[in-house]
């Protein structure tokens, strides 16, 4: 059954090109609860820092995709460099393109899989690259959503391996993908250095591939959990 490991990386919109209107209803909530300036200012900037968390005030920069049966990866990524061309790198194909092209490109390598592996994907990835795909008009081609639960899942199966280590949320916490790497002995995707803090100030600064290339290694970290896991838990 043909495998693929999926994994985004998302950067918000600029905050002060934003209307006033847009402006005004998020930071509202920071109006209402701050009780001092320092409070006020750490709020507001929290607010412009997670503008990349939300579909509708971010948006994808990179797409990564491993096939987990031939070990073979690539991964789309937004650039501004007009005369950037598809390379390769250790085995990696990284290809420059928009967003939508990113996503219509995506789909379409999805249509030749029947599971997808992802961590912390039900919860992030997928519903914001839907939402994105609609934002742009481009239509998904798998339902990567419809039931949690592996076992009820119809047609193609999404496995997230955050659910399957948390027991669908029976775990009180939720470990990020790091430290699960840690704890198995799992070389981490911020062992270079580069977490997914830096990916706005990578993006910004201009810095496309290194954005790339960490989301390289969000993959085999994610590939290894999910074989971890298959082997010692899968039932």
């Amino acid at each position: 059954m043909p495998t693929l490991i999926f994994d985004i990386e998302t950067v918000g919109e600029n905050f002060d090109e934003m209307d006033e209107t847009t402006q005004e209803v998020l930071l509202r909530w920071t109006k209402q609860t701050a009780t001092s300036g320092d409070e006020l200012k750490a709020k507001t900037d929290d607010v412009k820092n997670s503008l990349g968390f939300s579909p509708f005030t971010g948006f994808i920069c990179a797409i990564g995709i491993l096939d987990a049966e031939r070990d073979r990866v690539a991964v789309y990524y937004q650039t501004t460099e007009k005369d950037a061309e598809d390379t390769e790198e250790e085995g990696v194909k990284y290809r420059p393109m928009s967003e939508k092209a990113m996503l219509e490109e995506f789909w379409r390598v999805a249509e030749k899989y029947d599971t997808f592996v992802s961590f912390n994907g039900r919860s992030f990835d997928v519903p914001f690259l839907m939402l994105r795909s609609m934002i742009l008009g481009v239509r998904p081609t798998r339902d990567l959503l419809s039931n949690r639960y592996t076992n009820l899942q119809r047609g193609a199966k999404h496995i997230d391996v955050m659910d399957q280590l948390t027991f669908y949320g029976a775990m009180f916490r939720r470990p990020t993908l790091h430290i699960v790497c840690r704890s198995l002995g799992i070389k981490s995707p911020k062992a270079d250095g580069v977490t997914g803090d830096d990916v706005a100030e990578l993006y910004h600064s201009g810095k496309f591939l290194d954005i790339a290339r960490y989301n390289v290694g969000d993959l085999h970290a994610t590939r290894d959990v999910y074989a971890r896991w298959q082997s010692y838990l899968q039932m």
